[in-house]
């Protein structure tokens, strides 16, 4: 059967069945991308770059782009092995899953060519359940009904997170395959009881109330990105396509780091998201770290994810990843700085300046917290998450949006979303802990029986209080 389907995408790419890279009405060459708008991870080849026309600008009069946009990585993939999208961006399980269906020749063959944004840890995925809900941890879900996009980022972390908890994924929980807004709107009906989802969705409905967060996918401690693939056979005839895109991709990546708000802004504008929900996971010391380079560990953590493919999905053939990476077209639009900023695995983008009401020096990403106020067109910088409710408890106007690292994890996180704890014994700036998940928080308090829980407006008003 697999034969079968593998002669027949052959005989579909051979049949000239493609639009893509074809002369358009207006005598220029066509190329089509396609991306996934609301997976804000992946706007440094989507989104950001469609709005910024940087790619536009490189190309010349000489080409039309067509941008595509989908939900997810499957109908992109679908496309590419029909040879109606020449370049695609979406995330990891996804990518392996297109170089599984595209392998069968070199008719159909694709290559990963670049990463648009990483998290080293997996925090990019993350399940949550309604906000009513009395599961604390994914534990809790033994049994219930969890939407996911089958094959997804979001489904591999479920799946790893499941076998980790002790819970069979197949038989320990009901798995529905739903596409992101629908699952959403099960799980605010109550039709699933949990909701295994990748960027942006989780921290949508957080942020909307609608959803609590019990499952942070740093906990697996597996990196987990979003890359862009290109048609070889495209690639070898459009050299100066992809060298174009690229090249794009860097310059939309250098202002993202250079223009983190202003880029959540138009994100946000250009897909519907709120812009706090956007600049959660893209802004300076965000859930996602935006590099092109393709790093050694997030090649590795393909490695990793196969057998987690194997196990999702029968028709799933093996990948030879080796063959699959190719990064000539990068290093050749690069330049010199590639090898070492490969090597390089810190967030260029990070909190800087200086507190202003502990007024010290903000300068470790692993407790630099933000504070977005309303009608702000700036925000400020907190040195540490205790810091950071000093300043919300003496804020002059409402808070927009309040940022904060997990104490643990470091995934970065919604304070008045996250779970707090005490812990008097701490310096006076480092009191206040907060965590992502109530599992997380019960852990540290195994190990540091000192720290007791506080919730979120008593710590706000505990702060208020040590700041005179």
């Amino acid at each position: 059967m697999r034969k079968t389907l593998a002669a027949a995408i052959v005989l579909m790419a051979v049949a000239g069945c493609s639009v893509a890279g074809t002369a358009a009405e207006s005598g220029t060459k066509k190329v089509v991308i396609g991306y996934q708008s609301k997976t804000i991870n992946t706007v440094t080849a989507g989104t950001l770059l469609r709005s910024l026309g940087y790619l536009e600008k490189r190309l010349g009069d000489g080409y039309t782009v067509e941008w595509q946009d989908y939900d997810t990585g499957a109908p992109i993939t679908a496309k590419m092995v029909a040879g109606k999208i020449d370049i695609g961006s979406m995330g990891d399980y996804p990518l392996l899953i297109n170089a599984s269906r595209t392998q069968a020749s070199e008719a159909t063959r694709t290559e990963l060519i670049s990463t648009t944004g990483y998290n080293m840890r997996g925090g990019l995925n993350m399940v949550v359940v309604s906000s009513s809900s009395s599961a604390k941890t994914l534990a809790d879900l033994k049994g219930a009904k969890i939407s996911a996009s089958v094959g997804s980022a979001g489904h591999g972390t479920l799946v790893q997170a499941l076998e980790r908890s002790g819970i069979d994924p197949v038989d320990g929980v009901e798995t529905v395959n739903q596409q992101p807004p629908v699952g959403a709107s099960a799980l605010e009906s109550g039709a699933v009881q949990g909701y295994a989802q990748f960027v942006a969705w989780p921290g949508l409905l957080v942020f909307q109330d609608k959803a609590r967060m019990v499952y942070d996918g740093s906990a697996l401690d597996v990196p987990t990105f979003h890359g862009v693939v290109v048609r070889k056979a495209y690639a070898e005839e459009n050299p100066e396509v992809v060298d174009a895109f690229l090249k794009a991709q860097i310059d939309a990546t250098r202002y993202l780091h250079e223009h983190p708000l202003e880029a959540a802004q138009s994100v946000a504008e250009q897909t519907g998201l709120p812009p706090e929900v956007v600049y959660l996971y893209n802004g300076p010391g965000g859930i996602a770290t935006f590099d092109v380079t393709l790093k050694p560990r997030l090649t590795e953590a393909l490695e990793h994810d196969i057998p987690y493919l194997k196990r999702i999905g029968s028709d799933f053939a093996d990948v030879d990843v080796s063959r699959f990476v190719n990064d000539s077209y990068l290093r050749a639009a690069y330049g010199s700085r590639y090898d070492a900023d490969t090597a390089a695995t810190d967030n260029p983008a990070r909190i800087t300046g200086t507190d202003p009401v502990c007024g010290v020096p903000v300068t470790d990403p692993a407790t630099a917290s933000e504070l977005w106020l309303d009608g702000a067109d700036t925000t400020q910088p907190a040195a540490t998450p205790t810091c950071l409710l000093r300043q919300i408890a003496e804020a002059s106007a409402p808070v927009r949006a309040a940022y904060v690292p997990d104490t643990t994890t470091d995934t970065r996180w919604f304070a008045d979303k996250s779970v707090w704890l005490h812990d008097p014994t701490a310096e006076e700036n480092a009191r206040f802990l907060p965590f992502t998940t109530q599992e997380g928080a019960d852990a540290y308090r195994k190990a540091h029986p000192e720290a007791e829980p506080v919730d979120y407006a008593d710590a706000v008003e505990a702060a208020r209080g040590s700041s005179r």
